[in-house]
């Protein structure tokens, strides 16, 4: 057992010896030679550690983002499946469950960029015309939506894994699919822009080349760890909050629950237990339901901290600006965004805290929308801090106003 548990140790050192050298400049060469004197194959979950020791030891999560193809480029066909029960494996072979899902969006998205993204390529490539232009436009347009696919992964997969503390392989992957978001729009507005072709061939090619390492990272990584640690039932949970958000170049797939077809499957609509009494406020009373109802027909989104940085609530308006699931609820709020942006975070929280400011606003343009974002301190009557309330609003209507308007239509 002992002999067990210093191979493990001695193998974790060492992949932490090998990311750390290629952080420090060494050859991808020499990191293979060092890589295949000590193994065979390496176990996703070696890997995720190792970044996440790389991490606790003070090495930037934006700088192991950085290198992450280079470490996709090591280890490639060397990763090892995980120890997930067979029951598990099995279980994420069938239609309607998230792994499935994702395999099958994957596959769509590769499929897309063969047949549409890279003729486009192709033929602007041969001929610079309007027309050439035109159609690698629209396929870079429609590959845009592949940010539901990492939208889901990002507000569902995340926080499981988060509490199975699998904390650095989500931090490392959402930093590399905002580049990818970020790549494809500067490949379209190129395209569309007049830039040379040499320019959005090398934009096209980039961008393709990381989602293409991002879909072996999810199936070769993110998969193996989540099937061996992730429940029946929060699976079940992942694939029922899923169409909240969408899908990427697949239809819908069927519902998912337990492998007892008689079973009852769970949904997030399905109450904790009933609503019984008033909820008592100093200008008075309603019942949860109301107040449920209230919050979710105001014309903005809504967010709740609490005072330790946890997640509470979230409205759930018909007209949602950024995704929000379920799983967020009791999750740290530095985990529910991208890592460029942790500090911004914990900025305003730490100014909140001490008083230092009250508020804080954002104004962002999002296609035909103007995102007003606003952060407000929450503090009871004797000025203790209670948490952050995020109010987000598409100010564009509003903006545009002229006039005025005294009557009912």
């Amino acid at each position: 057992m002992s002999e067990g548990i210093h191979n493990r140790a001695h193998r974790q050192n060492v992949i932490r010896e090998i990311l750390r050298d290629l952080h420090d400049g060494k050859s991808l060469e020499e990191a293979r030679a060092k890589f295949a004197k000590t193994f065979d194959g390496v176990a996703s979950s070696e890997i995720a550690a190792a970044e996440a020791a790389l991490i606790a030891e003070g090495v930037p999560v934006e700088e192991v983002q950085r290198l992450c193809d280079v470490h996709a480029a090591l280890f490639g066909d060397a990763v090892q499946e995980g120890e997930a029960t067979a029951a598990a494996a099995d279980s994420a072979d069938r239609p309607g469950h998230p792994v499935h899902t994702l395999k099958c969006e994957n596959r769509a998205i590769e499929t897309y960029i063969d047949e549409q993204v890279r003729p486009a390529l192709a033929t602007l490539w041969e001929g610079n015309t309007p027309a050439a232009r035109e159609a690698l436009k629209t396929a870079l347009l429609e590959l845009t939506s592949i940010r539901l696919h990492y939208q889901r992964k990002e507000n569902l997969f995340f926080p499981y894994m988060e509490r199975h503390s699998i904390t650095a392989p989500p931090k490392v992957m959402w930093g590399v699919d905002d580049e990818i978001r970020a790549g494809i729009d500067e490949a379209a507005a190129l395209t569309a822009g007049g830039g040379d072709v040499q320019s959005v061939k090398a934009a096209v090619d980039g961008v393709i080349a990381k989602i293409r390492e991002m879909i072996f990272k999810e199936e070769t990584i993110m998969v193996p760890m989540a099937l061996e640690d992730f429940t029946g039932d929060e699976w079940r949970q992942i694939a029922a909050q899923s169409g909240e958000i969408g899908y990427t170049l697949i239809d819908p797939p069927p519902a998912f629950g337990p492998a007892d077809s008689a079973a009852p499957v769970w949904t997030p609509s399905a109450p904790a237990g009933p609503v019984t009494g008033d909820i008592e406020l100093p200008t008075g009373a309603l019942r949860a339901d109301e107040l449920a109802a209230m919050l979710n027909t105001l014309p903005v989104d809504i967010t709740f901290v609490d005072k330790d940085d946890t997640v509470r609530y979230f409205s759930q308006g018909q007209e949602r600006i950024f995704p929000r699931t379920k799983a967020v609820i009791g999750r740290k709020v530095v985990h529910c965004h991208p890592p460029a942006s942790v500090h911004i975070v914990e900025g305003i929280l730490a100014d909140f805290k001490s008083g230092k400011k009250t508020h804080e606003d954002f104004w962002i343009p999002m296609g035909d929308r103007t995102v007003y974002i606003r952060y407000f301190a929450v503090r009871n009557d004797g000025g203790d801090y209670l948490g952050t309330l995020e109010m987000t609003q598409n100010i564009a209507p509003i903006r545009a106003l002229t006039g005025e308007k005294r009557l009912m239509e």
